[in-house]
């Protein structure tokens, strides 16, 4: 009775830091729109110094932009801003960066993503960031090749990974991902996943993470903490369609807990990669204190189930709290 009422004076505090952010948070951001500073995303990160300290900041104001984005490396912090009046949830964002690109058209998977962020320190603020490539080939909605990296109140939206955590510690808070198959994925980052929304696409199987970590001392470690899954909106999904991961590579490391999982969760949890090929032999694959439907089961023999949870410092480092990454007011 206490922890639940703590909880929902705590949901209650949060929802009150919310606020409008339709302005640039501070005059020395450049400004990203119709009849702003610059009409493209991308003009106005090349508009900065990769080599001046301190710290950066780009506004983008309402609207759809059709372009794909690289954020070079910088010695400077960056932090990006999209247009919300609500700044701690994605569902009042109204920036969008959509591209199509997929490895159909020969590109690795970081060349297809709609936003590529390779500088350490990088904040991503209400972004709606999708791939509109669909079915049928990996096409990368966000891709991260960068040390601490913060994604916050974003919507990431794909099918095949849509999100590529590939280098570096990195941390989603209050933030939707979208996908089917192996669409949160990534060989070597540590990356802290808090209270975000997954949402799954109708398909006849698929698969939320695909772990690349590929030794004992590879520090890939994907953790989700009180997050949600469930269909995404309009999208009939089957019973028991998803999974919560497969190995990418054979020390696949991913741990689930204190999440909320409806039925579109199969009961087995986990899956082999492929049949002949299981690379199941090391993989750590754990839950703790999962809810809903999709929580129940008798769950695949390699995975396990923790005693206590998973703390984040030992996923992004005892100090991760006064990193440049990170925002405390979305956790």
């Amino acid at each position: 009775m206490k922890s639940s009422l703590l909880l929902s004076l705590l949901s209650l505090f949060s929802s009150t830091l919310a606020a409008s952010r339709t302005f640039p948070p501070s005059s020395s951001c450049l400004t990203v729109g119709s009849g702003r500073q610059y009409t493209t995303i991308q003009s106005a990160i090349n508009a900065l110094s990769t080599t001046s300290s301190g710290s950066q900041c780009i506004f983008i104001y309402p609207g759809t932009y059709r372009e794909q984005v690289l954020i070079p490396s910088r010695s400077a912090q960056l932090s990006i801003y999209g247009s919300t009046t609500s700044t701690l949830t994605y569902s009042s964002n109204s920036v969008t960066i959509i591209s199509s690109k997929s490895q159909a058209d020969g590109l690795s998977n970081d060349e297809t993503a709609t936003l590529r962020v390779k500088a350490k320190g990088t904040k991503l603020y209400n972004l709606n960031v999708e791939n509109g490539y669909g079915k049928g080939s990996q096409a990368v909605a966000l891709s991260v090749y960068a040390e601490g990296v913060g994604v916050y109140g974003c919507a990431l939206k794909g099918f095949q990974d849509t999100v590529l955590a590939q280098e570096g510690a990195q941390l989603y808070a209050r933030t939707l991902i979208q996908g089917a198959t192996d669409f949160i994925f990534g060989q070597r980052a540590p990356a802290w996943f808090e209270k975000c929304d997954i949402k799954v696409v109708a398909n006849s199987i698929g698969y939320i993470t695909a772990s690349g970590r590929d030794s004992s001392s590879n520090p890939n470690n994907y953790v989700f903490n009180s997050c949600t899954i469930s269909a995404a909106a309009g999208q009939s999904v089957s019973a028991g369609a998803y999974y919560l991961g497969r190995p990418w590579r054979e020390y696949a490391r991913v741990t689930f807990q204190k999440t909320s999982m409806t039925n579109v969760i199969n009961p087995a949890g986990w899956k082999i990669w492929n049949t002949g090929d299981e690379r199941t032999s090391n993989v750590q694959f754990t839950e703790y204190a999962n809810t809903g439907a999709g929580a129940s089961g008798t769950r695949a023999s390699f995975s396990k189930k923790l005693g206590s949870a998973v703390q984040i410092q030992s996923v992004l480092g005892s100090s991760y709290a006064s990193q440049a990454y990170y925002d405390a007011s979305y956790m």
